[in-house]
Formats: C-alpha cells, structure tokens, sequence
C-alpha cells in the first residue's frame, strides 16, 4: 500500500500523526531565528543540519513549523512535511533487484523524499526482523538519537507493507544522500532524505543504512556482529571502493529482550 508519509504500525504503539507540539507565535510568513520557537529548538536547513559530515558526527535536532503554527505554508521552516517535490523513477538494477534513479538534476543539501513505513515498537521491529530469513527483503530501519544525558531515543520504521518510493532506495557504502530525522507535529521523527552531493540525472540514489556519511568513523553506533552471526547477514553489492561486503548489521533486534 502506498503512503506518503508515516502511519501507526500494527502493534498500535505509536501514531506519528498525533499533534502534541505547541506552535510558534510568528507573524510573518516565513519564520527566521531567533524570533521563531520552533526554529530555537534545533538546527534549520540553512544551518548544521544539512552539513558535511567530516565537521563531526554529531547533530542538533532539526524541527520544523507545524499544524498549529500561524506561518504561511512556503515558510522557509517547512520543507519535509511538504512531501516529494522531485522526479524520481524505481528501476531494476543489475544485482541489487529495484532501486530508485532521479528524472532531474538534484543539488547538494535538497529535501529528496522521506523513508515512510510502519512506525513500530521495539517488540514488534524484534519480532518482524526474527522471522525473516537471509533470503527475505529486509526494509525495517532502526534510528538511534543519542541525547547528551545519555539517553537514546529509537524509531523503527517497516515499509514492507505501507510505504513509499524511499522503500526502493539502496544502501551503498559510498551513498549519494543523507539522513536527518526531522520533526514536525510531535517527537517521533520523520526520517528525511537529502543530497549529500551534486546529483546528475540518471543517477542511482543511495544512502548508507548504518547511518554513516562517507564511512566516517564514529558517527554509527552499528552493532559489530559475531562471527556466527555473518550467516544471517546480507551481502552488499554496491560495488564502491570502499565496500564493506556485507549490508549494516543490527545485532540487537535479534537479541532477546
């Protein structure tokens, strides 16, 4: 089934749609900082959040205007919730099955599309990857946000049933985007796409699923899988110079709780 966005998985936890942030007060149709309280919370796109990832591996929050906000809808504050704006085509590559090329020519720091699915919760993320097989597609992505007093916030999101073109994007362990885990209406984050580079038309976009830039050291915190473990693992064929041979592993929905 196609979404655009986000919706409640299965288990009925968490509904991305609820709205529990307050609005900002501005008055002008475009917010700037520090006027704007949604802008003060976190980075804007005009700032770190869309940096190089050799600055350091560590990002502020990125929060966008919202539902209850006066602002105009071309406020500069608003630009994931606004949805795909680019052309992009699913195609069938020669070793990886599908995957997703640009129609367009896609500058550097450009909101590409958001990788929506099945918002679930830890139990159900375990229970979904624990009855696959190494055979079977595996589309569940875990987000890790590390807070400074050491909590760690997690989103799981499963496009396998519900989901949109950002189901069909390929890892590579050189990727062409980035992502950011942006927030809008309330704390569970929409997980947003965007160039980390020039992108030509007819390119093949990718993103790395570790959630590291140019393998820079530091920035994943990826599990480190057992030997025993490599017989569940999925081979990777981005062919870059830097290949790691095998896709990111996430040892810990295997675990038992």
């Amino acid at each position: 089934q196609y979404s655009p966005e986000s919706v409640a998985g299965a288990d009925g936890e968490i509904d991305p749609t609820e709205i529990t942030f307050p609005g900002c007060s501005c008055r002008s149709s475009s917010c700037t900082a520090p006027e704007c309280s949604c802008l003060c919370w976190g980075d804007n796109y005009s700032g770190l959040c869309l940096r190089d990832m050799e600055q350091g591996p560590f990002a502020r929050p990125v929060f966008e205007c919202n539902a209850l906000c006066p602002c105009s809808e071309s406020c500069q504050n608003r630009v994931v919730q606004r949805g795909l704006q680019l052309q992009l085509q699913v195609f069938h590559t020669h070793s990886k099955g599908w995957g997703v090329r640009t129609l367009q020519d896609i500058p550097r720091g450009t909101f590409v599309c958001e990788y929506a699915g099945e918002v679930l919760g830890l139990a159900e993320a375990r229970r979904r990857m624990q009855a696959q097989s190494p055979e079977d597609s595996n589309y569940i992505i875990a987000v890790r946000e590390h807070l400074h007093d050491g909590r760690v916030l997690e989103t799981f999101v499963d496009p396998t049933h519900v989901g949109n073109v950002g189901r069909f994007l390929n890892h590579s362990c050189e990727p062409n985007l980035f992502m950011v885990p942006v927030r809008v209406d309330s704390m569970v984050p929409k997980l947003a796409l965007f160039a980390a580079m020039d992108i030509s038309v007819g390119e093949e976009l990718s993103y790395d699923y570790s959630g590291r830039f140019h393998n820079s050291q530091g920035s994943s915190r990826e599990h480190k899988p057992l030997e025993e473990d490599n017989r569940l693992r999925k081979p990777c064929y981005c062919g870059s110079r830097t290949c790691a041979s095998f896709l990111p592993w996430d040892g810990s929905l295997f675990s038992t709780p």
